[in-house]
């Protein structure tokens, strides 16, 4: 699809706090939540190549959650058309994890769509360790064709939020390191229920919004908050750059519809 459109298109969710029954808060439902990102990319005829799911797939760990987000994940792959990619968060258990798809003999990888190489790295507990860097820079020592796409659940940078101003990888430092020189052009990552962009050493750092709640951005210096304004973002690389769009999953009334015209196509003038 990339090639005919000049578009590379990445469905980023993150922080679905599924749980093993009820709703989260009383009030969350973090697999259906995924399947309204189906309907809405069809809907508005969004096309991923990939969607990328980047960590705190249930709540607390609670394992019999995973076989619901592991279907949930399928039924997602389905109603797009595109392969589901996974990492684990802080709330994941590891072990419990392995029935997800691409688990099962271990929480990183890669993967090639369309050129482009998309590595899962696993930061349950916070930071990355000396095995998964060194299987980093055995992997980035091939260049991939389009680049690659890094994918883990703590940015190597903090919120804004002082509440969450060191909630970020424990050790960035050791990933930039590793990072320097790569054909690395994005990064993905979650965990802060809130939108951020950045920029690190020059590569782009894209924090997606979570599917469970959004942060109240004005809690105070001492507390966190989160309501209810489920979220996810568009990522989208081509041949220039990289944009990322935070969309919202509730559907206000809207002040306005109009129908947009095609645009017409210049004439061709001969001299």
């Amino acid at each position: 699809m990339s090639r005919d459109t000049g578009r590379f298109t990445v469905l980023h969710l993150s922080d679905v706090h599924a749980t093993e029954s009820g709703l989260l808060y009383g009030a969350v439902d973090g697999l259906g939540r995924m399947a309204r990102v189906g309907d809405y990319a069809r809907a508005a005829g969004i096309t991923p190549e990939v969607v990328v799911v980047t960590g705190d797939l249930a709540q607390r760990g609670e394992p019999g959650a995973y076989p619901a987000v592991a279907e949930a994940c399928r039924r997602l792959g389905e109603a797009v058309g595109a392969p589901v990619l996974t990492v684990l968060g802080n709330h994941d258990d590891p072990a419990a994890a392995r029935v997800l798809p691409g688990h099962a003999d271990g929480h990183s990888g890669e993967r090639t769509v369309d050129g482009f190489r998309i590595v899962r790295l696993d930061t349950s507990t916070g930071a990355l360790d000396a095995q998964q860097l060194d299987w980093l820079a055995a992997v980035l020592a091939d260049p991939s064709e389009r680049g690659t796409i890094l994918a883990l659940h703590h940015a190597p940078i903090g919120s804004p939020m002082p509440a969450l101003s060191r909630q970020g990888l424990a050790n960035p430092e050791a990933l930039l390191a590793v990072l320097a020189g790569s054909d690395t052009c994005a990064i993905l990552a979650g965990h802060f229920h809130h939108a951020l962009t950045a920029s690190v050493q020059g590569i782009p750092v894209f924090v997606a919004p979570s599917l469970a709640y959004h942060q109240v951005m004005d809690a105070g210096p001492h507390a966190v908050a989160g309501h209810d304004s489920p979220m996810f973002s568009l990522v989208q690389f081509t041949e220039t750059g990289v944009s990322s769009s935070a969309i919202a999953l509730q559907t206000p009334e809207p002040l306005f519809t109009r129908p947009i015209s095609p645009i017409p196509e210049k004439a061709n003038h001969v001299s």
